[in-house]
């Protein structure tokens, strides 16, 4: 499969979750489970978001960033009565998550107290929290400041909500890896700043040496040779 029809293909679920607090060794346990589906890059418009009675109280640090309280959780269900379904939802998919270590631990956490096997047995994992800070060192890369260096409005964040975030992590995602930019710079009247182009949807050209063009490199090349020894190897011609 080529890798464009890889890129058509591909699953991408972008992932948050709401805890009653920040320790899954200490017993926390998972409240609100949010993801969204991309499929060949685009949102399909699919969705999972789901609350959990998790059968114990919330720390209050917890409760003033996402705002959920255990009466908020009266009635709702156990996470192990919906792990099956979550595990469906996820499978064969590429998952999106930032700071993955602490979602996919409290995830792991919940599937083993019903007994399924932890997510990397059924699904791929990135890290967007990993990608960002290769990408921009030294800087601040929590969603919120992502949000606001690559043009995704957050506006609607009073609260950290799973579902919010997944979606918000999604087109985070998306300006991360999207690749080159545009090579031109909009001096626009508020601020200014590189453009960023989708280019997924565009076919580059491959554009091959004639037996003519690969003959000269290589004369000129030899010519090399004799002036100083290459610093380079010399690559085999790969069929098309």
């Amino acid at each position: 499969m080529s890798n464009a029809a890889q890129i058509e293909t591909t699953r991408i679920i972008a992932l948050d979750t709401e805890t009653t607090g920040l320790e899954v060794s200490n017993g926390h346990r998972i409240i609100e489970l949010g993801c969204v589906e991309m499929i060949g890059r685009k949102l399909t418009g699919r969705s999972l978001h789901l609350y959990f009675n998790p059968e114990r109280d919330i720390d209050a640090g917890a409760q003033a960033v996402h705002g959920i309280s255990l009466d908020d959780l009266q009635g709702k269900p156990l996470f192990g009565a919906k792990a099956e379904e979550i595990v469906a939802f996820l499978r064969d998919a590429e998952i999106v998550i930032h700071n993955a270590a602490f979602d996919v631990g409290f995830l792991n956490g919940e599937f083993a107290r019903v007994k399924l096997p932890p997510v990397h047995t059924f699904a791929t994992i990135t890290d967007s929290l990993m990608l960002a800070r290769a990408q921009f060192q030294g800087k601040k890369n929590s969603l919120d400041a992502l949000c606001e260096r690559l043009g995704v409005d957050n506006s609607g964040r009073t609260f950290h909500g799973a579902l919010l975030d997944a979606q918000l992590l999604a087109e985070v995602y998306l300006a991360l890896t999207r690749g080159q930019g545009s090579l031109s710079i909009d001096a626009e009247e508020e601020g200014g700043g590189l453009v960023l182009a989708d280019h997924s949807k565009i076919a580059l050209s491959v554009i091959r040496a004639t037996e003519d063009e690969c003959a000269a490199h290589d004369k000129y090349l030899e010519s090399l040779a004799k002036k100083s020894k290459p610093i380079w190897p010399r690559a085999e011609a790969t069929s098309a």
